[in-house]
């Protein structure tokens, strides 16, 4: 095991430089000079911009601009935001803790609903129940993020009156924005255990254990789903990661302090560094997710060798 997490590691590097790198160039290719960004609506003379282009280090050749911010970043100094000034590191820690808590209950929401629905719908394939699951998942599959979250304001805080529509604080203001953001996920998490949980069912250990006599709800609780949730493992992993990224228009809707609306702000108020370093930290934790998915995996799963 050891020397997979080495050998996971070591493939991650190309994949982090790559990302560092594609985040980097963002700051040199968008249209707009970070200089007069900084300056705003202060009188920027010619000798004035080349000052702050000088002190930004704008100036420089651009492998040397990105040694230096690769080399800051390895230090976590990420920049500082433009229009305030603040640390970008600092303003993602004060952020974080709202994403945080949005992405987990909304994985936990969809972990929920996925997995009992997809379970659900195996157990009375072909009939009725698992017609109607399946339309349900396809539902959440289709709606997206930023219909269902209007819907769910529409109903639960102006006709039912049951929930604060924005804002964030406590749990009543979690549950809309949860919901939201996990109905899609929960949709394709339904399908895929569905789709494994049929293929376990149709495995001559499965026969073997109901031939022997064990009871029903033994086998499926200590065989079928034993083996039928191994895969899931990795379609969860992937979806808090998709979540942390997909919290930025859930966040915006129902303006929620995270990182997804710290990160919409920046683009609009074209603060180049707090959208560059955002965009770095996300994908690094994307990565990093994927990373540890694999090692989960291959702890639940002792028929999977790793050389």
């Amino acid at each position: 095991m050891f020397k997979y997490l080495v050998g996971r590691l070591i493939q991650a590097i190309p994949t982090i430089i790559l990302v560092t790198i594609a985040v980097f160039l963002m700051l040199h290719l968008t249209p707009g000079d970070p200089a007069e960004v900084f300056l705003g609506d202060k009188r920027s003379t010619p000798e004035l911009l080349e000052r702050v282009r000088e002190d930004m280090g704008l100036n420089r050749p651009l492998h040397e601009q990105y040694i230096s911010y690769m080399w800051n970043a390895l230090r976590g100094d990420l920049g500082r935001s433009l229009q305030t000034n603040v640390p970008v590191t600092d303003q993602i820690l004060t952020r974080l803790p709202w994403t945080i808590e949005l992405a987990f209950a909304a994985l936990f929401i969809a972990t929920t609903l996925g997995v009992t629905i997809g379970i659900i719908a195996a157990l009375y394939h072909n009939t009725i129940i698992d017609t109607v699951a399946m339309t349900l998942a396809l539902v959440g599959i289709s709606m997206p993020v930023y219909w269902s979250s209007l819907l769910l304001i529409l109903l639960f805080a102006v006709q039912l009156k049951w929930l604060p529509a924005i804002g964030q604080g406590g749990v009543d203001r979690l549950i809309m924005p949860a919901f939201a953001l996990a109905l899609v996920s929960a949709g394709s998490l339904a399908r895929m255990v569905r789709s494994s949980m049929l293929e376990v069912l149709n495995q001559d250990f499965v026969m073997t254990a109901r031939a022997k006599g064990i009871t029903e709800l033994t086998v499926i609780g200590k065989h079928v789903l034993r083996n039928a949730l191994i895969p899931v493992i990795t379609v969860i992993g992937l979806m808090l990661g998709n979540m942390l990224s997909g919290a930025v228009l859930t966040e915006t809707i129902f303006a929620r302090l995270g990182i997804g609306q710290m990160y919409v702000e920046a683009v609009l108020q074209k603060d180049f560094t707090l959208v560059q370093g955002t965009t770095l930290f996300i994908a690094l934790v994307y990565v990093f997710v994927n990373i540890i998915v694999d090692i989960i995996y291959a702890l639940v799963d002792p028929r999977i060798r790793y050389v």
